[in-house]
């Protein structure tokens, strides 16, 4: 985080009589005095013997960094205090001295008497997880005006095309929204993630669901769900329910509490709202469709549903005035400052458009809307279900790149789809085609696409 940023320019009050503006520098946000106190706080309260020692870990629960700190000598002095830690040795300023000589810093954060200077600084330790909220809160200031800075330069160099810029000045005011923007810890270290990763493996080995709920048992149970991060491609030839296979899982997916959104360029919300609604009421799709259709008992159901369904239901249904993948990207980092986004799904990669020039090929460019999926993933910490086209073959069109990125791909495959005496006529294979995390296999459901879904056999 830089400790400037470049002067301002303003008229000062009772200014010049001709009028010039009066330029001067604008000190970033920073409070000295509480980050005295914060690392204070920490060096009187570190050591197990201390009767402050709950502030502790109080003061560090605040998730206070060194990279928050305005001064750089708090800085390496917040850093050395962790490594003691670490170490599992007391935090005091013996402990801390020694660990700064080790590093040959004693002497730029001021020597022992700077140490001692900052211990004196606290008015009670107590405090301490206080005086790391106005630390923090200052830190965060002074990225806000990091990440406007960037903005406004970008903008003026006239760099880029609209979309460029667009994207750049989403990626930052997501950022503010969700934290500190531009701040950048070191990574973790193994012994920091062990306990989590304990976690996670206690709730594998009892069977407990690790990612979002696709909607079938089985299928729930060979992949562990939609973890974030990830995505799952659904493939299918054209009419066979891959579009009803994912709004179906992102319905069952919203119905646990998991925001969503749902993003078709081929429905419209009407068209979605109708598939949700048949599915859910068990209502004949055409009935919806068509004039006359619903019965008393129809129109009934389709106003219980409203209170007892969509009105609580997380799930957003969105299609683009275009079809770019920036348009998608806006939209889901839109519903990350509007209270979240833990899965996404993007009806479907062939019909995604990016800029592209004319020596890109049809396979580089949806090689690009892949690679865009995934990247979003990662930066929204969000699953995606990405469907795909199957050509008359079975094999999928520019299939490399798109398995590439997926840590999951699902085929769906309907045995009556071209044999209507099939003995098999209303199931759907769900081949599991690729699984990072599990094996692969092929589960059956039923198709009951009347109400347009797929349920477990046991509930057919």
């Amino acid at each position: 985080m830089s400790p400037s940023i470049p002067a301002q320019q303003a008229d000062a009050p009772g200014g010049n009589n001709d009028g010039q503006a009066v330029s001067f520098t604008r000190v970033p946000p920073h409070d000295l005095d509480a980050e005295q106190a914060v690392i204070g706080a920490l060096l009187l309260s570190g050591s197990p013997e201390a009767a402050s020692f709950r502030y502790f870990a109080e003061i560090l629960d605040t998730g206070i960094v060194a990279e928050e700190y305005y001064r750089p000598a708090h800085q390496t002095i917040h850093r050395a205090v962790c490594e003691v830690r670490h170490a599992g040795e007391p935090v005091d300023p013996v402990t801390v001295t020694a660990k700064l000589t080790e590093r040959g810093e004693l002497s730029r954060v001021g020597g022992r008497s700077y140490l001692h200077t900052c211990v004196q600084a606290v008015p009670t330790a107590g405090n301490g997880p206080h005086y790391a909220g106005i630390v923090r809160a200052k830190a965060y200031r002074r990225a806000v005006i990091e990440s406007a800075q960037r903005i406004l330069e970008y903008a003026y160099s006239e760099t880029g095309d609209e979309g460029e810029v667009r994207d750049l000045v989403e990626r930052q005011l997501t950022e503010i929204v969700a934290g500190v923007p531009g701040l950048h810890g070191a990574p973790p270290k193994v012994g920091d993630l062990y306990l989590d990763f304990v976690a996670d493996l206690e709730d594998v080995q009892d069977g407990k669901q690790i990612g979002l709920t696709y909607g079938f048992a089985d299928l729930d149970a060979i992949t562990s769900g939609m973890r974030p991060g990830n995505v799952t491609v659904v493939a299918a030839q054209s009419g066979v329910g891959k579009s009803t296979f994912a709004l179906n899982a992102a319905v069952a997916a919203a119905k646990t509490g998991a925001k969503v959104m749902f993003s078709s360029l081929e429905m419209s919300a009407t068209e979605l709202m109708q598939k949700i609604a048949a599915a859910e009421g068990k209502i004949a799709l055409h009935h919806l469709t068509h004039q006359g259709g619903l019965t008393a008992e129809g129109w009934e159901t389709v106003r219980r549903l409203g209170p007892e369904l969509f009105r609580s239901l997380p799930l957003r249904v969105y299609r683009p005035d275009g079809a770019s993948l920036g348009d998608i990207a806006s939209a889901a980092r839109a519903c990350v400052r509007d209270g979240g986004l833990d899965l996404l799904a993007v009806d479907y990669l062939q019909l995604v458009e990016v800029e592209q020039g004319r020596s890109v090929t049809r396979e580089q460019a949806v090689a690009s809307v892949s690679r865009g999926l995934k990247n979003l993933s990662v930066e929204l910490d969000c699953h995606v279900i990405a469907l795909s086209q199957l050509n008359d073959d079975g094999f999928m069109r520019e299939s490399r790149a798109i398995k590439n990125d997926a840590s999951t791909v699902i085929k769906v495959e309907r045995p009556d789809a071209d044999e209507r005496e099939s003995p098999r006529a209303g199931e759907v294979d769900l081949v599991v085609e690729k699984n990072r995390f599990g094996p692969t296999a092929r589960v059956t459901v039923a198709a009951q696409l009347h109400y347009s879904r797929f349920v477990d056999m046991a509930h057919a």
